[in-house]
């Protein structure tokens, strides 16, 4: 079993809080906009850390994570991008891939929305775990946290973060 904390949208701005709610969690996998590389590498200092590059994210960060990150946790393959729409509503760039090789587990950030969805039509659960950081209109700070089990994918927990 693997067990994930998920944090997107951070803008340069991480919470001390999250070292304690990801301190039993085996990886960090963070869905871009870092806003800095000093973040990322507090992350990576922390734990393993899987990460995609956001749209604010500069070339500090753009030469150590890609846009796009597909790979395999235990049994579930995985998906993650920052800007990647969510099921019915797929961006434009990512559209024809997701529906000719779905993964099992699609994960985005961008929109600083909380999401868990079921793309039914795919099969594929779509996760986004909303803005960890204080920068945006958003008005609730949001991670996740959840297991992997050979192919199955449990435990889920939306965690909120203290103060705007």
């Amino acid at each position: 079993m693997t067990r994930i904390g998920l944090i997107s949208d951070t803008h340069s701005y991480l919470d001390d809080a999250v070292f304690k709610h990801f301190e039993n969690c085996d990886e960090i996998w963070h869905a871009g906009d870092f806003g800095n590389i000093e973040l990322a590498d507090k992350l990576a200092a922390f734990k393993p850390l899987k990460g995609v590059y956001g749209n604010i994210d500069g070339k500090d960060v753009r030469i150590v994570y890609p846009e796009h990150l597909r790979f395999n946790c235990e049994g579930v393959d995985v998906w993650m991008t920052h800007i990647g729409g969510y099921p019915g509503r797929y961006s434009q760039n990512i559209r024809a891939e997701i529906y000719s090789n779905p993964p099992k587990l699609f994960i985005t950030g961008h929109s600083h929305i909380l999401k868990v969805m079921h793309d039914k039509k795919i099969n594929c659960l779509h996760l986004n775990p909303g803005a960890a950081g204080k920068q945006g209109w958003h008005k609730v700070r949001t991670l996740m946290r959840f297991a992997i089990d050979g192919e199955k994918i449990q435990d889920l927990q939306v965690i909120e973060l203290v103060g705007r």
